[in-house]
Formats: structure tokens, C-alpha cells, sequence
């Protein structure tokens, strides 16, 4: 058996020192073989930066996903090449910075992890149904595979679910910040959430001082975003995988605080 605990996208300095509090003795209590994050906006303000992503691999994390904020941050470029455990969503165009997948070996077993993006309501990217497709026939791709889908729309992670289900181990969703209730095993046997969540700041919108939201909602004119402070929270998800079928065999959702 197979333990991998997804977690929810990690909003600023704030998520990522929260993270570092308590990851270590979550996955020690759940004796976890391999942790994803997605961290797309780990750095103060938006983006990510080679300092928040290392302070998260320094931290626990095994393997990190990103998303539409990836490349706001030019010094990640270089990071993002050099980096074999950071993956930004593969349906990008050829040429992009980074890779869209890594493969992680644990001793006993090796799993694949793949980033993809939505395009419902996000930028015109290639159809990441299509990328799922082409990425499944990768020579020697592991039993073990764990999609990380940055999308907006519930409709598309659902679907996109279904459409992965027997094919991948477990699909989960982020983007959104907000953990969702629906945590399964799809018939075929792939472990799927629709979003994970966010870590970060508990009384935030989205991670962000609410008043700032508020007020850039009202008055329709930018506004300058800044990271909530105050109590924090870890949004994520475990499944457990037999490593022989490459199949699910457990979801379950926390939300530590």
C-alpha cells in the first residue's frame, strides 16, 4: 500500500510556514509515502519564486504543481527547468518553461505525477483531455499516476474524473481554494476530490484580505491584492494505492488547523 497525501494550493509565506508546522508530524501519524502541493501562489502577493518553492521541498513536500499564476514570477524560469520535482501544467504550448510531469521513485514502487490545467473559463491552452490522453502512453509510465488539475469549473474536474477513471490512481482538483465534500472512489477504482482547497489564512477570501476583494468586486477597478494574517489552515486529501493494480483504494479529506 501506497500513501499520498495531496495538498490544497499554499497561499503565501503565511501557508508555507504553516505547512512546514505540521506536515512533518501528519505524515509521520499517516505514515505517508509521497507528498504533492500545489503552490502556485506560495509567494507574497501572487506567483511562486525559487525561494518559496525550495522552502516547501525543505519543508516535506516531494513534488510540486503550479497552474495559471506559475509564470508571473520570471525568476521561476530557471527553476522550473532545473527543478525535476517541480511541474507546471503540461497542456502548455511546446517551449514553455519547465516540465508537465515528474516520475518519483519510493524504493518499492514509482509514481507518476501530471499537472494539467482547465480551459473553462481559464486561458485557451490545448485540451487537457487530449494531453491526459497522450500523456497515458508515455513508455514505462508507472502503475501509480496522480493528476493534478488546476480548473475552474466543477463540471470540467468531474468530467475530467470520469474520463481518467481505471486509467490513473487518483485525480484531484485545486484552483478554486475551496475544499469540496466529494471525495470518492469512481467505479473504475481512481481516488478523486473535486478541489482540495488551500492553505493559508482561515479568514481570507481566497487567501486575500477580504476587504481588498470586496472592494475591487464593488468598484470593478484594480486593486492591489495582499495576503490575509491570522490563523491558518491545511486543506488535503490522502489516498491510499495498491502499488500492484495502480488503483485507489482509499480518499480521505482533512483540513488541519
Amino acid at each position: 500500500m501506497v500513501n499520498i497525501l495531496c495538498i490544497g494550493d499554499v497561499v503565501g509565506s503565511a501557508g508555507c510556514e504553516f505547512l512546514r508546522r505540521h506536515l512533518p508530524a501528519f505524515r509521520k501519524l499517516k505514515n505517508i509515502d509521497l507528498v504533492i502541493a500545489n503552490a502556485e501562489n506560495s509567494a507574497d502577493g501572487n506567483g511562486i519564486t525559487p525561494t518559496s518553492a525550495q522552502y516547501l521541498l525543505d519543508s516535506g513536500v516531494d513534488v510540486i504543481t503550479a497552474g495559471n499564476h506559475t509564470f508571473r514570477r520570471r525568476e521561476i524560469y530557471p527553476f522550473l527547468d532545473s527543478c525535476e520535482t517541480l511541474v507546471r501544467p503540461a497542456n502548455f504550448p511546446r517551449g514553455t518553461p519547465g516540465r508537465g510531469y515528474c516520475i518519483v521513485d519510493l524504493g518499492r514502487a514509482r509514481v507518476a505525477v501530471l499537472n494539467l490545467m482547465g480551459t473553462v473559463y481559464l486561458e485557451s491552452l490545448s485540451c487537457p483531455f487530449e494531453a491526459l490522453e497522450t500523456f497515458l502512453k508515455t513508455e514505462n509510465l508507472p502503475r501509480l499516476v496522480v493528476v493534478d488539475l488546476h480548473a475552474e469549473a466543477t463540471g470540467e474536474k468531474r468530467a475530467m474524473g470520469y474520463f481518467a477513471d481505471g486509467r490513473v490512481t487518483a485525480l484531484f482538483g485545486t484552483h478554486t481554494h475551496v475544499q469540496t465534500a466529494d471525495e470518492c472512489i469512481l467505479p473504475h477504482g481512481t481516488g478523486y476530490l473535486t478541489d482540495v482547497g488551500m492553505t493559508g489564512p482561515i479568514q481570507s477570501v481566497l487567501g486575500v484580505k477580504a476587504e481588498l476583494i470586496i472592494e475591487k468586486l464593488r468598484g470593478k477597478l484594480p486593486v492591489r491584492f495582499e495576503n490575509a494574517a491570522g490563523p491558518c489552515k491545511m486543506d488535503c486529501v490522502l489516498f491510499s494505492a495498491d502499488e500492484k493494480t495502480g488503483l485507489c483504494t482509499g480518499a480521505e479529506r482533512f483540513s488541519l488547523r
